[in-house]
């Protein structure tokens, strides 16, 4: 996406992760921050009482993760001298990307008809929580409610009788699948421009992409005319397949079968847990009977892997022809071999010549890995971006001045 210039109006993850993913792919993504205030996100120091900020250099991941490879330029939209600024940046984009509300676009003059009316050919996209038109597209929200709660997938995580809610597996969650969501819609926008078809909008909805990564179950439940019976992992007689189960190992950690073939995986997996017994067993010797008497090889599945550790289990399974992982933690898939291999945990230099890790986005073109840049600092690139547009060093004192810009 070189010589893809993208203007960004958003805040915290969903939207800016769309920009980072363009970022990613080689577009020149300007942030506008406001002058004063900044992205919203800056602020934020810890999640679920973890910190975000490297306490030996300004690196953040909560801000290096959305907003990789920008450029930030502080402009406050409400003042009336950033008008020509704004204009001029968008007549000279291709892309407008934005999570504000459309009360805020309507008073910052940055609604779609704004936009257009100042540069046809530009891909107009917004992130929205539940819809970008009807009773509630002024609403604001989060992946927690529109993604999660919203969309079904809360519901369907929670097994029956659970005294609680399950949260979101980790933060941004929902954000960031919806930000890779946008990048691909701006991507189709821009071929659509380039064979001729005009620069369409790009509308997403927070709710739209847990209602899509929930589909499966929502499409059942249409078939059924009902709510889709809940299945507790807690039961182990519950499991139709003894080979798609979770397993505890002798030291604590999980091994996630899912062998939705048992009648052809069941010989070898026996042979790998050193039970080539069970697979002549009468209960167990043929698909149907293994699934019939599905409860009593859970039991003994269960038993056998509790014998050995994790990473004994690893060596065994090495060469099984069945697929299982293992239920790895956070920071072993930041050490993942597979992801390191292709560079998807890709360096990144730091402001202060530090290199640090971030996850790269998921697609590679040419089989290469992505090169990160770092995020911006806030309005880090503000003089640099107005120079380019050909304004002198007065007007950008008086602009300052003014508090327009910072």
């Amino acid at each position: 996406m070189q010589g893809v210039r993208v203007i960004e109006v958003a805040q915290f993850t969903f939207v800016p992760s769309a920009g980072a993913v363009l970022a990613d792919w080689g577009a020149d993504v300007i942030k506008i921050e406001h002058a004063e205030k900044g992205d919203a996100q800056r602020g934020l120091v810890k999640v679920y009482g973890q910190s975000v900020v490297d306490d030996a250099s300004t690196f953040a991941p909560i801000m290096d993760g959305p907003n990789r490879g920008k450029r930030s330029l502080g402009l406050s939209l409400e003042k009336p001298e950033s008008k020509a600024i704004l204009a001029e940046l968008v007549r000279g984009a291709d892309v407008f990307l934005t999570n504000f509300l459309p009360g805020a676009r309507k008073r910052l003059g940055i609604d779609v008809e704004d936009i257009r009316a100042l540069n046809p050919e530009i891909v107009y996209a917004s992130g929205t929580s539940f819809a970008h038109s009807g009773p509630e597209s002024d609403n604001g929200g989060y992946d927690g409610t529109a993604f999660w709660a919203r969309a079904g997938n809360a519901d369907s995580s929670t097994p029956p009788g659970y005294d609680r809610i399950i949260s979101q597996p980790g933060g941004a969650f929902g954000d960031n699948i919806g930000g890779m969501t946008i990048a691909g819609g701006i991507a189709a926008a821009l071929f659509a421009r380039s064979q001729g078809q005009g620069a369409p909008t790009v509308d997403i909805s927070l709710l739209g992409v847990g209602a899509w990564a929930n589909q499966l179950n929502v499409n059942m439940a249409l078939l059924a005319g009902a709510p889709l019976p809940k299945y507790d992992p807690r039961q182990a007689q519950a499991v139709p397949n003894p080979l798609s189960n979770n397993y505890l190992t002798a030291d604590g950690r999980w091994l996630s079968l899912i062998m939705l073939q048992p009648g052809r995986y069941w010989a070898d997996f026996c042979v790998k847990v050193g039970r080539p017994d069970l697979a002549t067993d009468e209960r167990f010797d043929t698909a149907e009977k293994l699934t019939a008497n599905s409860a009593e090889a859970v039991a003994i599945i269960k038993d056998l892997l509790l014998q050995r550790t994790k990473d004994e289990w690893v060596k065994a399974f090495e060469d099984m022809e069945g697929q299982w992982s293992v239920v790895q933690n956070n920071f072993e898939v930041g050490h993942d071999p597979a992801l390191r291999g292709i560079g998807q945990i890709a360096d990144v230099v730091d402001a202060e010549g530090r290199t640090q890790k971030l996850v790269a986005s998921p697609v590679q073109f040419d089989r290469e890995p992505i090169r990160l840049k770092r995020a911006p600092q806030f309005a880090e690139h503000t003089d640099e971006i107005l120079r380019e547009l050909g304004l002198s060093d007065e007007e950008l004192i008086t602009l300052k001045i003014a508090g327009a810009v910072t």
